[in-house]
């Protein structure tokens, strides 16, 4: 019961950091496309300026519980998937460094390196983290040693890129949606327009990731066994329904938040899917990581639960808080005197 419990709040804890750093990937990727002056830059920035650390927060959350309640798993994830989660690492701290350190550059050639930095350390996590997920849906070939037998290559399969440009267009919307609810004029208007380009396309790979998800891997056998938890994509294909709904009454705040909905029950399809693995080998099942070989003690488990039911919900709080506070549109002058 415990390890089931604990498998659920990592599932959700990936989708509250997928929802929340999401936007701030997307457009980070999207930041030569919407803004095409320095004006326009300083309106992107600030759009995520008071929230792109906090969202952080709970990447380092839904890893430190992968740690914690699956240490076995988190030691055969980390090793098995070493290079392209280094380079989701390193990616994000280059985006972080572009961030930080920007605005106390005046020169051109300094802000252009550092947009550079900042759009390469959005796109690649938004895209790695879909090869990885996607990959771990279908099954790594790790071996009885926890040994990946393969390379990059191996991972950077058909249906993993196919997960990378899910992940990847589901963040570019996501972004588009936020900056057109965040800002005004000309960037308002390209986000809007880009969001409203983007989403056929996201549509698209979204019909061929299920149809190849049925091919591809096992997700569908436990939504077969359980058909009430086929409730999960049908939530997620309304959402997204309803994110074009929006869009085409520029209703770019219900947008965005039905592009929440989308992101979170994208990602618990794949999580309840892949129940009770949490690391299968597509070698031998056997070789899989489960909630009941890789789970710390129950007495770590019962502890550890304390302490999230205390302390998630005062971080929700916070950032709900942050949120509101910061929920104003970004104006023209404040684009111009922003730091970044």
């Amino acid at each position: 019961m415990l390890e089931t419990i604990w498998f659920l709040l990592w599932g959700i804890l990936w989708a509250i950091y997928f929802m929340l750093d999401g936007f701030d990937l997307g457009i980070g990727a999207l930041l030569p496309f919407v803004a095409k002056n320095e004006a326009h830059k300083r309106t992107v920035y600030t759009s995520i300026g008071p929230f792109w650390d906090g969202n952080e927060v709970w990447l380092i959350t839904a890893g430190g519980v992968t740690f914690a309640a699956f240490p076995a798993t988190y030691a055969v994830m980390f090793s098995s998937l070493y290079t392209p989660l280094m380079l989701i690492l390193f990616a994000l701290i280059l985006r972080g460094a572009s961030l930080e350190l920007r605005g106390k550059t005046s020169s051109q050639t300094g802000r252009l390196l550092w947009d550079f930095c900042f759009v390469i350390g959005s796109f690649l996590p938004a895209l790695l983290f879909g090869v990885a997920f996607a990959n771990i849906f279908k099954g790594i070939p790790v071996d009885s040693e926890g040994l990946l037998q393969g390379n990059l290559l191996t991972l950077l399969n058909p249906y993993g890129l196919l997960g990378g440009l899910l992940f990847l267009f589901l963040f570019l919307v996501h972004g588009s949606l936020w900056l057109a609810a965040k800002s005004e004029g000309e960037v308002y208007e390209r986000a809007g327009a880009i969001a409203r380009m983007l989403w056929p396309v996201l549509l698209i790979i979204a019909v061929l990731f299920l149809i190849f998800t049925a091919f591809q891997t096992k997700l569908y056998e436990n939504y077969m066994g359980t058909p009430v938890l086929f409730i999960i994509p049908a939530l997620c294909v309304s959402a997204l329904i309803l994110e074009r709904v929006y869009l085409g009454k520029h209703s770019y705040w219900k947008a965005w938040f039905a592009s929440c909905g989308t992101i979170v029950c994208a990602t618990l399809f794949g999580v309840i899917g892949i129940y009770p693995n949490l690391f299968p080998s597509s070698l031998d099942p056997k070789y899989s990581m489960t909630i009941y070989n890789s789970a710390s003690s129950p007495l770590s488990l019962k502890i550890m639960l304390v302490v999230a039911l205390i302390f998630v919900p005062i971080v929700i709080v916070y950032q709900t808080w942050a949120f509101n506070f910061f929920k104003a549109k970004v104006r023209k002058n404040e684009g111009e005197e922003e730091a970044y």
